[in-house]
């Protein structure tokens, strides 16, 4: 071997063990420091045991036990376990048993050891034992216990799994009425084809609702918050609760009024709901004031206002769904009971550039023009249905937007037809009369005239509603 390759290695070798060699005495040196400083300052230690005097479960040690885990600083511990997450991908730290690691809050360094001690019949007690330096304790002591808490919340509002809960069919036993499953909608705030200064202001409103705990209680309210969606079929009211479930991370309790025996069933129902859950009655229109429903208007007010809500827990929204709100009475949307209106209308252009920006991928398009102008015009259809006629297309985005537009002329045409039907109708109507006899006469012509515009514009829906040959092909594959 040439005695400048040997050279070389020796070099580096004795690079690296100077490498280890700075990186131990980094190690000790913190170490040292860690020591002096103990012995420097005088500290108070508070325990976190895992069971209370009653050898019940301490709230507070879970909480601790969330917050500690978090922490970046559990990397820097000499012994750290690891366990595999919910996701197969997913790897999650856990403090070792009488392992410290260190956090810092307001400038101050404190510390929690994971405390287990075996007692004489070989069972673990375990206590996370926090060090504070007494100079900090006064300053820092109850807001950082509240900064646990706070914290260990939201991570545990994270991870947890949003279910969606179904009621049974009344049978008058009340326990295990409720059935779930995971809930694994995939629509979320932004996927949803929506005005974008609404959206953002429903999601302001959420945020401002999480928060607002102590405001509701200084008032004396129950905290909650009820939303109505109401518009026609299809136009994404449902995809907008799975949403606003997903944004908050609460359960979803889905209450079919058609398996309610009367209004106490429905009352029992909400009793059994848990604190941060939302409580959805869809078609409610449906329901109100129909003589074939068990539950009558007053045990739908008690369900939305009445005193029973303050006995089934806190953190609740309740969202009520309806096609229209013109027959409902109004003692039902006044304000405590329904908090927010929110209208969902028929597909607009803007509302279509979602959707093909969704289902497409498309930004923008040489036909979007053409789409535009037929929206101008007065077309309208469904989210829904716009959404189904681009899923069936989506091979080719063209062709797509090519049925789309065939689709809104044609509905178009179809409500011209209607409208000309309709006056038809009224003027038949009228001539059908004693006094409007000459009247009918002198329109003769015209009524003609606009019979043949009516049979022309039938003829010409009819014809762009047919399937063609390769229509056909086109959805049997």
């Amino acid at each position: 071997m040439p005695l400048i390759t040997l050279l070389v290695i020796v070099c580096a070798l004795i690079l690296v063990r100077y490498l280890l060699y700075r990186s131990a005495l980094i190690y000790v040196f913190k170490k040292w420091s860690r020591w002096i400083e103990d012995r420097v300052h005088v500290h108070q230690f508070f325990k976190v045991p895992e069971l209370n005097e009653n050898n019940q479960a301490n709230q507070f040690y879970r909480k601790v036990f969330t917050y500690v885990n978090s922490l970046a600083s559990i990397e820097d511990s000499d012994f750290t376990n690891l366990f595999s997450g919910k996701k197969s991908n997913d790897i999650v730290l856990c403090l070792d048993d009488n392992q410290t690691v260190r956090d810092t809050f307001l400038g101050a360094r404190v510390s929690w050891t994971n405390q287990v001690l075996k007692d004489e019949a070989k069972s673990c007690r375990r206590t996370f034992v926090l060090k504070i330096k007494r100079k900090d304790k006064k300053r820092i002591l109850r807001s950082y216990l509240q900064h646990v808490h706070t914290v260990s919340d939201e991570i545990e509002q994270r991870r947890r799994e949003v279910k969606l809960y179904m009621n049974a069919q009344s049978d008058h036993q009340y326990n295990g009425r409720w059935r779930s499953v995971p809930f694994t909608h995939p629509s979320t705030l932004d996927t949803i084809a929506m005005d974008l200064d609404l959206k953002n202001k429903v999601k302001s409103d959420l945020e401002t609702f999480l928060k607002s705990k102590q405001y509701y209680h200084r008032l004396g309210r129950v905290w909650k918050r009820s939303y109505l969606l109401y518009g026609p079929s299809g136009t994404g009211k449902s995809s907008f609760v799975a949403a606003m479930a997903k944004f908050l991370c609460y359960d979803v309790y889905d209450i079919d009024l058609s398996r309610v025996s009367d209004d106490s069933d429905l009352i029992m129902l909400l009793l059994q709901t848990t604190s941060r859950s939302m409580i959805v009655i869809e078609d409610l229109d449906r329901f109100v004031g129909k003589k074939s429903t068990a539950v009558s208007l007053s045990g739908v007010l008690n369900f939305m206002d009445g005193i029973v809500n303050s006995c089934c827990g806190d953190e609740k929204v309740m969202v009520f769904t309806m096609n229209s709100k013109e027959q409902i009475d109004p003692v039902i949307l006044r304000p405590g009971r329904i908090d927010v209106h929110i209208y969902f209308p028929p597909c607009d252009f803007n509302s279509f550039k979602t959707l093909a920006n969704s289902y497409l991928g498309l930004k923008d398009h040489k036909l979007f023009p053409q789409v535009e102008e037929i929206f101008h015009g007065g077309a309208t259809l469904s989210p829904a249905e716009i959404g189904e006629l681009m899923i069936m297309n989506r091979s080719s985005p063209s062709r797509a937007l090519k049925s789309v537009i065939t689709a809104l002329q044609t509905n178009v045409d179809v409500r011209v037809a209607g409208k000309i039907g309709r006056r038809l109708s009224d003027m038949s109507a009228e001539g059908s009369g004693e006094s409007g006899g000459a009247a009918w006469k002198d329109s003769v012509p015209a009524v003609k005239e606009i019979r043949k515009l009516y049979d022309l514009l039938r003829l010409k829906s009819c014809k762009k509603t047919a399937p063609s040959d390769h229509d056909s092909v086109s959805d049997t594959r």
